[in-house]
């Protein structure tokens, strides 16, 4: 069933954290790189989207952290983000304590409106 746009001034907005569970990131590291990934999404956004930016920030600023198995579902929400243009940022750690370097651990994504993020996040579960 298509979803029916709200008017743009009605929308609801957020951003969506992924991170990877294979990992097993400690508390600290992982919420470091969901902030890394939260930064950086929000960077790209207010490149390419700014006016997303601004409704996400007169609307509460809703955040969500999700989860994945692997690293191969993150490249695949990457893909779908790209084609329904909603900007995203890849978190690739330094490797200097629980990882490798250059190890892809999280992807932020938005914000944006939540119907459209749903496309792309709205199957996943919550950390």
């Amino acid at each position: 069933m298509a979803h029916a746009a709200a008017p743009e001034d009605e929308e609801e907005y957020k951003q969506v954290m992924v991170v990877r569970k294979d990992l097993e990131l400690g508390c600290g590291k992982l919420a470091a790189q969901v902030a890394h990934a939260s930064l950086g999404s929000y960077e790209e956004c207010r490149r390419d989207k700014p006016h997303w930016v601004h409704k996400w920030s007169q609307t509460g600023s809703r955040k969500i952290v999700a989860k994945v198995k692997g690293e191969h579902e993150l490249f695949e929400l990457m893909y779908k983000a790209r084609s329904e243009g909603i900007p995203f940022y890849a978190v690739r750690d330094a490797g200097l304590t629980q990882v490798p370097p250059n190890t892809l651990t999280c992807v932020g994504f938005g914000p944006a409106p939540s119907w459209a993020m749903d496309k792309v996040t709205g199957e996943l579960k919550l950390l």
